[in-house]
This record gives C-alpha cells, structure tokens and sequence, in this order.
C-alpha cells in the first residue's frame, strides 16, 4: 500500500495547441454557440478562448488498484477553461482525463434502437383504472389536464413558484443545479426551474451546439467553464442537459441525467417515444407529460438528497428477520395469474420484496427500478386517496412495456405502509385488489401494521464505536447474489449533520470519495482523506464498498481499527439491516402475457391492454 498525495484536480491535463488561424470558421462558430449559452446559464459573461486545446490521450499503461489518499484539507473544485468535451470513437474508456474527443454518432452502446415490431405504451395517468384518449391517429392526448389534478390533488405552492421563477433573475442562475430535457428538434420538454417556454431560447441554443457537433460525426459530452460544468447526454430523440456548479464530476452527474431520462421512460416507454419523434420530429412531448412536472422535480430532490442513487442500491428498514419473514411469507400466499412483484414499503423504505419465479430466472429487478417507483408513489398524496391502478414501466427491465401497478396504502390515515403489486395484465385490476384484501386482513390478524409503525432506522451510537459519525455500507457477498436486489445500509445523521446544509456537505464529501474509487482512470480501493471539519476513510473490496466518517482528529490507524468493529457489528445485525433470502412465489403466468421476452410476446402484447400510440 503506498501514500498518494495526488490531487483530483492535477490529474486533469491540458494541452494548450497554437491559436486557430483565422480561417478556422468550425471553431469559431462553436464558440459563439458557447459565449450565447454562457450569456444565459451563467451569473458572468464568458469570454471566447483565443486557443482551442485539443489533447486525446492514449489509456494509462496501468491501474492503481491499492492506493491510500491523505489530504489535509478539502479540495476545491479545479478550475478550467471553457472546453468542449467530445467522446472519442477509438477511447474505450469514458472518462478520460482529456478535453476534447471524438465518437461517431450513430455509435455507442447507449443508445441502442428500439424495436418498431414491439407494440406497447399508451399515456401515463394516476387514476384509478385510467383510460387514455388519444387524437391524431394515435399522437397526444385531449387536452392539458394534469394527472395529478385529476386526482384531486392540487399541485403544491412551491411547484408552481418553480414553473413561474423568472428566468432572468439572478437567483435563477444561482441555483446549486439546472437540468433541462428537449427534442432533437429544439421543442422544450422539462425544465427544473423556470417555465419551459421561457427557457426556449436558451435551449436552442443547446440544441445548436448538439447539432454543431454531430455534424462532425461526433457527440459532445461537457462543457467545462469557471465554477460550472455543463453535461449533456442524447438518449434516441431526446437530448438532456445538467448545468451544476456542484462539485460532482461529469460521471455522476451524467447518472443523474440517466435516472431523468429512465422516469421519462417510465410514464411513457422507449418505443412509445421512440414511434412519436418518428412520426412527428417536432412534437411537443409536454402534451403527455402534462402534470407530471412534479414527478420530475421530486426525483431531482431525492438525487441531491438521497445517497441510495449514488450507491446503485436500495436502502431497506431494519426490521427484526421474523417480522420481515412473516411479513414476505403473507405476500407469497396472496397471489393471482400474471402477478410479477409483490413490493411492501414503509417510511420510504423498502420492507420486503416477493418475485415470481419465471421471471427472476430471466433478469433481476435493479435497483434504479425501485427507485423510480419510490419517487412515483412519494411525488404526490393522491396515492393515498384510495386504490390506484396505473401503467408503469421499469426501464432496466423492459424499456418498451408496461406493467400495471397496483398502489394502495395499508394504514390510512397516517398512509406510511405502503403496498406495491405488478401484474402484467391490463384487465387484472380485481384479481389484483383481491390479493390486497387477502394481504391486509393476515397483516391486521398478526398486529403487523403495529409492529411496523413503532419500527424506526438506527442511530450511529448503536454501533458502539467512539468518533465514528456516518457510515453507508453496501455488501456483495450476499446469496444468490446474481439475482438479488442490491442493498445498502446506512445510521439516520445525527449532529453535527442535523441541518439540511450541513446533509448536503456530507453528502458532497461522500460523492467525491465515491468518484475517486470508482475512477475509470485510476481507481483506488482505500481513501484516507483528511478534511476540514471530519475524517473520512472509504474502502472498498469483493465483499462491500463502505464509506466513513469520524470526528477530525481521528488517525488512520484508529480509523481503521474503528472499522473493523464496524464490520463486526454490521455482520451480527445483518438480518436486521437487508432481505438475505428474497422469497419467491409461482403463478404460472401466459407466456403472452409476460412483459419480458423475444418478439413474438411483444407482439401479443396489445392482447394484454398495452395502449400502442401508432
């Protein structure tokens, strides 16, 4: 093991070419698109670089894979010059400490086709047994009403102030992170802050510099300027950008674009989308999106706030093992036809997932999946009116079908139990709400309800180990790991990180120590970093990835031995803290019905109720 004092920031290199002659138009007019972006996005104006620095450079001869970091104090967010960032074809790794590089644009795994045969996908709505009207041989929907208007649920104050921000203030521009979503034609679609039309200059602009780019067969990936980066990521017809002045780096927020774009797909699927800008390049999406601004924004909240997105993993309740075993084993006994998953969830936590057989031995579900669905049921109370049933799409499972969900809360009125059931078939709203009574009268005849309520996650102190604060601790050896739902754990914050400033300080602390051990360039596995107000040590194995966090003065030495008391506890309460032995049930499902599978079960899916836009 040996000591890097290596500094993230340095590892950045740039090389400065000969100023661009005068006849060098491409350039010019590239950083023209990038001085009018800069007007708008940021609080000064940009000044046009006289030099252009183009540097591709070859991938390191090695990997560091053993590394301990020492710093003394925080790091500050290394300053760059306005750089366009391509993806180069030939750079098989992503991350590349260079600044401008190339990838021809019909490449990349990314953006994989969908398929035109598959026949799926209608409108999103939150209503209880929803029916979509569609006009224009198929494209749009009557009207501007929203969802979750229909619902009965008022949007909030706050939203609207979001919608109605002017966007020429400065308050505006000083906002922590941006994130905007447009077609390929330029049409705005989602905004985070201020009203899309607004905003749609300011994202023709955007889309001015995507089209610059590809039209040299190449995909522009950042753009880096003082205090600011700016990434964009085109996923098919949609383009989304990030504005942050966050200390993030490109990857990470690129994930966070990702988890945009899978919510998108979740109300509306791929093919769906897909068949629409085909059809029509300059449709205006927003006209099935309608209401579903709020949804957007909560995912947004739960990114900054939430480090179960950073992790890739799912945080459960901690819950005595019998409990949760009584609780999967009362879901595996309610169950009907065509029935995919069966999701118990309490205080925004997972309690206990049950699975259908079949279709588990095909694919796992991820966790980004649950994620979606967490931010969908915690977007709006109109799910706590009563029984919804709503089409859903899981996009890592299957980004071109729908599953139907069944949402109901189990303890009205304080509605923090919360039961999830996926079904494949349109028609199986009764059969599904059957299983629900079933499920709610063996919880009630076991006080289940009531064991739960008084249930609450843990405080750092419980571990027992002096000076430790935080940790979030995400295991992979757990069984059957192949087919598990990746887990994490993690204490509630506690003081000195009681306020929500000092959360998201921590939280940015986390992110960077996560970026360091996951970077494609030169990946650690142990970080001792020393910052100004905490010490933290992140290491990672085959067997977990764990963060800390302990009181300044900490040694290495006394933070190592400090974690291997952490791990010792963590292992004796590991049936509290995560589902070991997820149970799974059989319903023998259609092979038609099945929302997974080759094409000729895509094509039986309108059979199902599948609402196909075309």
């Amino acid at each position: 093991m040996e000591r890097d004092n290596h500094r993230d920031g340095e590892a950045q290199g740039v090389n400065i070419c000969d100023p661009p002659r005068e006849s060098n138009s491409p350039a010019d007019t590239l950083a023209t698109s990038l001085s009018l972006l800069g007007n708008h996005m940021f609080p000064y104006p940009l000044e046009r670089n006289n030099t252009t620095a183009v540097n591709i450079e070859q991938p390191p001869l090695s990997n560091l894979s053993d590394v301990t970091e020492e710093e003394k104090s925080e790091e500050a967010e290394p300053s760059f010059n306005q750089v366009t960032e391509l993806e180069s074809a030939k750079a098989e790794n992503p991350e590349k400490e260079n600044n401008v590089s190339s990838q021809p644009a019909d490449g990349g795994s990314e953006d994989a086709a969908p398929d035109n045969d598959r026949t799926d996908s209608g409108e999103f709505v939150i209503a209880m047994l929803a029916k979509a009207k569609l006009e224009e041989q198929g494209i749009g929907v009557k009207g501007r009403s929203s969802p979750l208007l229909e619902a009965g649920i008022p949007e909030s104050p706050t939203f609207l102030s979001h919608r109605d921000e002017d966007v020429t203030a400065e308050s505006w521009r000083q906002h922590r992170k941006h994130v905007f979503v447009l077609s390929e034609a330029g049409k705005p679609i989602y905004s985070r802050y201020g009203s899309e039309e607004a905003l749609s200059s300011t994202m023709g602009v955007m889309m001015a510099l995507v089209s610059f780019v590809q039209s040299g067969d190449n995909i522009i990936r950042s753009v880096y300027s003082d205090g600011h980066t700016v990434v964009f990521l085109q996923k098919g017809p949609l383009v989304l950008v990030c504005v942050s002045s966050s200390r993030q780096t490109e990857q990470q927020l690129r994930g966070e674009l990702l988890y945009v774009y899978y919510q998108i797909i979740s109300m509306l699927t791929q093919a769906s989308i897909s068949r629409i800008f085909e059809h029509k390049k300059n449709y205006d999406l927003r006209r099935l999106l309608a209401g579903s601004e709020k949804i957007l924004d909560g995912l947004l909240n739960l990114v900054d706030s939430d480090p179960s997105f950073l992790l890739a993993a799912v945080h459960c309740l901690p819950l005595a093992s019998s409990l949760r075993d009584s609780l999967s084993q009362i879901l595996q006994k309610a169950i009907t036809p065509n029935l995919v998953f069966s999701i118990l969830i309490a205080k925004k936590q997972l309690l206990t997932i049950v699975q259908e057989k079949t279709v588990i031995e095909d694919a796992r579900l991820e966790p980004a999946d649950v994620h979606l669905l967490l931010n969908l049921i915690g977007a709006s109370s109109a799910f706590q009116a009563g029984e919804i049933w709503t089409p859903i799409c899981l996009p890592l499972f299957n980004p071109d079908c729908y599953f139907y969900a069944y949402i109901s809360y189990l303890d009205p009125p304080e509605c923090t139990v919360c039961l999830l059931l996926l079904s494949t078939d349109k028609e199986a709203f009764y059969a599904v709400a059957d299983c629900k009574r079933k499920i709610e009268e063996a919880m009630v005849a076991q006080n289940s309800l009531s064991l739960i309520a008084v249930v609450q996650s843990y405080s750092v102190s419980q571990v027992g180990v002096s000076d430790l604060r935080h940790f979030m601790y995400k295991p992979f050896d757990v069984p059957d790991n192949y087919r598990q739902l990746t887990q994490f754990t993690s204490p509630e914050m506690e003081a000195p990180y009681s306020s929500e400033e000092e959360k998201m300080r921590l939280l940015d602390l986390y992110r960077y120590m996560h970026s360091r051990i996951h970077s494609t360039s030169r990946p650690l596995k142990l970080i001792y970093h020393v910052a100004e107000r905490e010490t933290l040590l992140a290491w990672v194995t085959s067997k977990f990835e764990l963060y800390t966090c302990f009181s300044p003065l900490v040694t290495k030495a006394c933070a190592i031995t400090a974690i291997t008391k952490l791990l010792r506890w963590i292992k004796k309460e590991e049936d509290r803290l995560f589902i070991r032995y997820p149970p799974k049930y059989s319903t023998t499902p259609n092979p038609s019905k099945s929302s997974r599978g080759g094409k000729s079960d895509q094509q039986d899916s309108t059979d199902n109720g599948f609402l196909s836009l075309l």
